[in-house]
């Protein structure tokens, strides 16, 4: 597998994680009450900021060669 091709699957699991951050968060503001929704919204706050730094490093480590 190329440079190229590993890098795309690294940051589309940047931005799946970036989407199921914000779907854990309108489901911990809507649906949840209690200990779940803290819960849930420190796992979607943590995957929110792994998925930023992945997008942040893939696209600010430049082109492949």
């Amino acid at each position: 597998m190329s440079e190229g091709m590993l890098r795309m699957y690294i940051s589309f699991a940047g931005m799946a994680s970036l989407v199921i951050s914000a779907l854990l968060i309108v489901l911990a503001r809507h649906k949840l009450k209690g200990i779940f929704r803290v819960i849930v919204s420190i796992l979607a706050y943590i995957l929110l900021i792994i998925g930023g730094f992945i997008i942040f490093f893939i696209v600010f480590s430049g082109p492949t060669g």
